[in-house]
């Protein structure tokens, strides 16, 4: 009995359609490093518009792309950048801000309800530039979606606090979106809508939008002209990079209204599990804004549950008739988290719910 596959550890673990990569066969190159690039430069011009800013930059990465933001924001020496305790930058991004930019970090607590920052925490945490004893603080740094806190997205109104107060202290605001597409067609605006209350925004085209790699940022002209410095420096300029954006621009044209069926096999999933997870297994459904969802267990470790998904036993498959192996990944000792993406069908996840149904019984 041959074993069905269903991976919903992230969305980025998602492989190009054939119509992508036939896109990425086709698309015109040049040396990026160069700027001759044509399929690069159509893509940064349409990025550009998109976010309603000066100019853009393709990057290799998103993590990349966030430590090239906050650097150009933080060019003098002992600066600081303020963001959120469980952001990705703070958390997964290998310390990279004061490993190869000598940038403190300043991190506060986000709040669990709705990912955002306190204003007045933010604001008793901007450094009083007379001390000498302290960092300054150059930027603000946002989250949309907010991933660690369960693909929350944050509503523009916070955006536009944070932006009245960083101008009150003349510091700059980041956006990392890396799922920011994800965050506007669930709220159900243009990306400018945010991207136009900050400084600076990072995109990745790997995740949700299905590409194989690549990120790109945005801001104002001397922004990105300093921005390419720092890209050229960490290793990020490639030449014939025209392949990647290639990706991207089909992804832009093809993949974006999309987002809203990964949100709805995301609830389809949550809700079997809010109805059939009682007593070791729950998700809080007010927290199931797009294609994110963690699930907490009780009374079991979550890498237990995870081994378990992942393997079939021959009780199983004689009780379900077929082999299906879901993956997913341990967050911490309680918490699973499930991500639904391109590659991922409503059948597959009904699937899904017939292993949980299955292993959450016999954990019981």
């Amino acid at each position: 009995m041959a074993e069905y596959v269903i991976d919903i550890r992230s969305d980025t673990v998602t492989k190009p359609t054939e119509a992508m990569y036939q896109a990425m066969v086709t698309a015109p190159l040049g040396d990026d490093v160069l700027e001759e690039d044509p399929t690069i430069l159509a893509l940064e011009d349409r990025c550009a518009k998109m976010f309603n800013k000066e100019s853009a930059m393709f990057v290799p990465t998103a993590t990349m792309g966030n430590l090239i933001c906050l650097m150009t924001h933080c060019q003098e020496r002992g600066a600081e950048v303020i963001m959120g305790r469980k952001s990705h930058t703070f958390l997964y991004e290998c310390g990279g801000l004061a490993q190869l930019a000598g940038v403190h970090t300043n991190a506060i607590d986000n709040s669990p309800t709705d990912g955002t920052f306190n204003l007045q925490d933010i604001r008793d945490n901007i450094r009083d530039t007379s001390n000498v004893h302290y960092p300054l603080t150059k930027a603000i740094s946002l989250e949309n979606t907010q991933n660690r806190c369960g693909g929350l997205v944050l509503p523009i109104s916070y955006f536009q606090q944070v932006r009245e107060l960083a101008d009150e202290h003349k510091i700059a605001v980041h956006l990392d979106g890396s799922r920011l597409l994800n965050a506007c067609v669930a709220a159900g605006v243009e990306p400018s809508a945010y991207t136009s209350l900050v400084d600076s925004v990072n995109m990745c085209f790997s995740k949700g939008l299905g590409t194989p790699a690549g990120a790109i940022i945005a801001g104002t002209a001397e922004f990105c002209k300093r921005a390419r410095r720092s890209r050229k420096a960490l290793g990020g300029g490639m030449r014939q990079a025209g392949v990647l954006a290639g990706a991207a621009m089909y992804a832009l044209n093809n993949h974006v209204e999309r987002l809203k069926e990964d949100h709805d096999n995301t609830i389809i999933l949550a809700k079997f599990i809010d109805e059939n997870g009682g007593p070791i297994a729950s998700v809080d459904m007010g927290k199931v804004h797009t294609n994110i969802l963690f699930v907490n267990f009780t009374n079991i470790l979550a890498v237990e549950v995870v081994k378990r998904l992942a393997k079939v036993t021959e009780k199983e498959k004689l009780a379900l008739g077929r082999s299906i192996i879901v993956k997913v990944d341990a967050y911490s000792k309680s918490e699973v988290r499930c991500v639904c993406h391109l590659n991922v069908s409503k059948e597959d996840i009904e699937l899904v719910t017939i292993k949980l149904k299955y292993v959450l019984d016999e954990l019981k």
